[in-house]
């Protein structure tokens, strides 16, 4: 699929019939990271998850706006017709502008802790994630030490995901430099501005380990039209791993 400037993106077919639910990874992921959650949402409709650009199989390179993220969701929201839209930390902030930028397109939306400011601690952060990677140098011998070096569980789960097998190792598929700046920009700019606009019914469920400002994720919610908020009970950043994430969601998408 390409996109108005020319961006090839890959999206990856998970299964299922029915009407269309998109799902949008988090930074430094890609499509196949949804694997394990796929199976019960393909039940409601047919799953479909794109490498964001800069991610995965997707080309693609900066300036690493949200807007322009988000004009690539429409790109494939324009392919599948009306979804049920679903986005993962990053992805949710991509849904969040999507869904205000062409609320024809979006028939549901969950956002899986996500916050749109981060200006008042964005900027260390980007700081830890630049140092926290230069403490582990590419790359790694095997598949194994990459779930490791992630803290095995379901982030390490993830992350094996994300690389591939070139040149002696394992290596990244998304440049860390490129993740950087994407969040970098999210320190510089706050998007309350795109909640008004967001007119389909929204579930924004927030990690009881969440990586938000506090509170934020309630009063967005509050912001818009038809949102409600709930926090994962158990759940760390990775919403969608937790065992009460499923029950949340399928009341919602039904």
């Amino acid at each position: 699929m390409r996109t108005a400037d020319g961006c090839e993106l890959r999206v990856t077919d998970l299964g299922g019939d029915g009407p269309p639910i998109v799902l949008l990874h988090g930074l430094m992921g890609r499509g196949s990271t949804w694997w394990a959650t796929a199976p019960w949402l393909a039940r409601h409709g047919r799953v479909l998850a794109p490498d964001a650009r800069g991610h995965g199989r997707s080309g693609g390179g900066g300036p690493w706006t949200t807007s322009r993220f988000a004009a690539d969701v429409v790109t494939v929201l324009e392919a599948t017709g009306p979804a049920t839209v679903i986005g993962h930390s990053m992805g949710g902030l991509h849904a969040l502008a999507a869904a205000a930028a062409r609320p024809d397109l979006v028939r549901r939306l969950v956002v899986e802790d996500m916050a749109v400011d981060f200006t008042g601690v964005g900027a260390a952060h980007v700081t830890a994630m630049r140092e926290w990677f230069a403490a582990m140098p590419q790359p790694w011998a095997s598949l194994a030490a990459v779930r490791e070096a992630f803290g095995g569980g379901p982030d390490g789960a993830f992350m094996a995901e994300c690389v591939e097998e070139r040149d002696g190792g394992w290596w990244l598929l998304t440049a860390v430099a490129d993740a950087c700046a994407i969040a970098a920009a999210w320190a510089r700019e706050a998007r309350w501005d795109l909640l008004p606009g967001v007119r389909c019914p929204a579930l924004l469920l927030e990690a009881e380990r969440s990586v938000t400002p506090p509170g934020q994720m309630a009063a967005m919610a509050a912001r818009m039209p038809d949102a409600r908020h709930a926090v994962v009970a158990g759940s760390g950043h990775l919403v969608h791993a937790a065992p009460a994430y499923r029950a949340l969601v399928e009341v919602f998408i039904r």
